[in-house]
């Protein structure tokens, strides 16, 4: 090893001894100056503003505080959940099954996206609520693709123009007669299911083999 290489590992040697020398200096005095805070209570004025401004303050956080969410007021009530009591009374007993369940005001039904027909339909009927109200007809309701669908999945009225079948309610508009607008939803598209035609035929298909 020559004279230069070993002045060149002298001098890095020195560097880094000096180096941890220092470094293990200002770490005692840091421990040092700890120890006397928590013994003495005693701080210079700019460490003892800071240790006075938190002890002011006990339990502020250290970072920007977040706002709590503004509650929402009680009659900004989200239509979802408008009838959920009305869906818990007609679903009591459980559902058949989760595929693509959808809700409305006064009946319930699982819908098929393949065939897009209902799976099923549920419905809760009593005595008192298939009465008709006064002005409830259903004459005034029309059929209707949902529009909560999914366009590709979508039940058209153009599915049985020509089909030589009638849209079928599977949820009877006269058992939802309490409100307009009950009746007017068992003529969405979702609640129908293709229906032999009333004609001279019917009797003939039924007992075509």
């Amino acid at each position: 090893m020559t004279t230069k290489s070993v002045s060149r590992l002298l001098l890095l040697s020195s560097v880094g001894i000096g180096s941890y020398l220092a470094g293990s200096y200002v770490e005692r005095r840091k421990t040092a100056d700890t120890v006397c805070l928590r013994r003495d209570d005693y701080v210079n004025d700019r460490s003892g503003n800071l240790l006075r401004t938190l002890q002011s303050k006990p339990g502020l956080p250290i970072f920007g505080t977040v706002s709590a969410a503004s509650p929402i007021p009680a009659e900004q009530k989200s239509p979802a959940v408008s009838n959920v009591s009305r869906i818990g009374q007609i679903m009591k007993y459980g559902f058949p099954g989760l595929d693509n369940v959808r809700s409305y005001d006064d009946y319930v039904l699982s819908y098929d996206r393949r065939t897009r027909v209902a799976h099923w339909v549920f419905e809760h009927l009593t005595a008192d609520g298939v009465k008709a109200s006064q002005g409830v007809d259903r004459a005034k309701s029309d059929f209707k693709p949902d529009e909560s669908v999914h366009p590709f999945f979508r039940s058209l009225n153009t599915d049985y123009k020509g089909s030589g079948f009638d849209r079928g309610h599977l949820a009877a508009a006269g058992n939802h007669r309490s409100e307009q607008k009950h009746c007017d939803q068992t003529f969405f598209l979702t609640n129908m299911a293709p229906q032999v035609r009333q004609s001279t035929n019917f009797p003939n298909f039924l007992t075509k083999k």
